[in-house]
């Protein structure tokens, strides 16, 4: 199982542009067989700022999920508007039975 959280901060006037877009990614993503587990997440603090928590099967799986289209068009339309590059982490699971159950 992997981990992956994205940070991404969006353009002023652009929040509107980047949920639609992102709409795109989270519900293919979602049906994906490799994805358990897909939150976009909004600070409440920076109502600009987002962290997308995603858990993968595998490192293969989440490979699989950069070539689907739904992720390819979401990052086509999101790369004007976000202040600059995605920033990624990504985490191993060492505890996690309640992911599987």
């Amino acid at each position: 199982m992997l981990i992956q959280m994205v940070a991404i901060h969006v353009k002023q006037g652009h929040v509107d542009e980047f949920l639609d877009a992102f709409r795109i990614n989270y519900e293919g993503t979602r049906r994906e067989p490799g994805n358990l587990r897909f939150d976009v997440l909004r600070n409440p603090e920076d109502d600009h700022s987002f962290v997308i928590y995603e858990v993968f099967k595998s490192a293969e799986a989440l490979d699989e999920h950069r070539k689907t289209a739904h992720y390819l068009e979401c990052v086509r339309r999101i790369d004007p508007i976000i202040t600059g590059p995605r920033t990624k982490t990504f985490y191993n699971v060492e505890m996690a039975d309640f992911l599987t159950a």
